[in-house]
């Protein structure tokens, strides 16, 4: 399985747009070889280099895993977003207070649909996970102010 962006090469800048300083829209996604047994996939963009340890910047679980791009700023039909670290079930792009950020773009293949409410944290979508994963791709950009 492969995650990939038409508008950041791995381990490449993501562009400005995408940031707090900018338009802060998440930026498109493409998904490749999401394998057959899938029955949803999920997604998480996380920071580890935040000064607080992970900042998780966008969760969203139940994606269609027929769905093979999501366009920018659009949460697929059917997905439901999870709140992220500030505690918003949005989007929130990379905003680092100093220094060069990794965004790590992870892309999930899973044996079944999740059932967990609307906003919920990255605590309970990581328990939720467990004994689920049938495949991970991931994507990193940086970014820095």
């Amino acid at each position: 399985m492969k995650i990939k962006s038409p508008v950041f090469i791995n381990g490449e800048e993501i562009p400005f747009k995408y940031s707090c300083d900018g338009i802060n829209i998440s930026p498109p996604l493409i998904f490749k070889e999401v394998p057959q047994s899938a029955r949803s996939l999920a997604l998480v963009v996380d920071d580890p280099d935040a000064p607080n340890g992970v900042f998780v910047h966008w969760v969203v679980w139940n994606i269609n895993p027929k769905i093979a791009e999501i366009k920018e700023g659009i949460i697929p039909e059917g997905a439901i977003q999870g709140d992220n670290s500030a505690g918003d079930p949005t989007y929130t792009g990379p905003c680092p207070l100093s220094g060069v950020h990794r965004y790590f773009f992870k892309l999930y293949a899973l044996n079944k649909v999740l059932n967990l409410e609307k906003g919920s944290d990255w605590e309970v979508f990581k328990k939720a996970l467990r004994d689920s994963i049938i495949e991970k791709a991931e994507l990193m950009g940086v970014y820095s102010r």
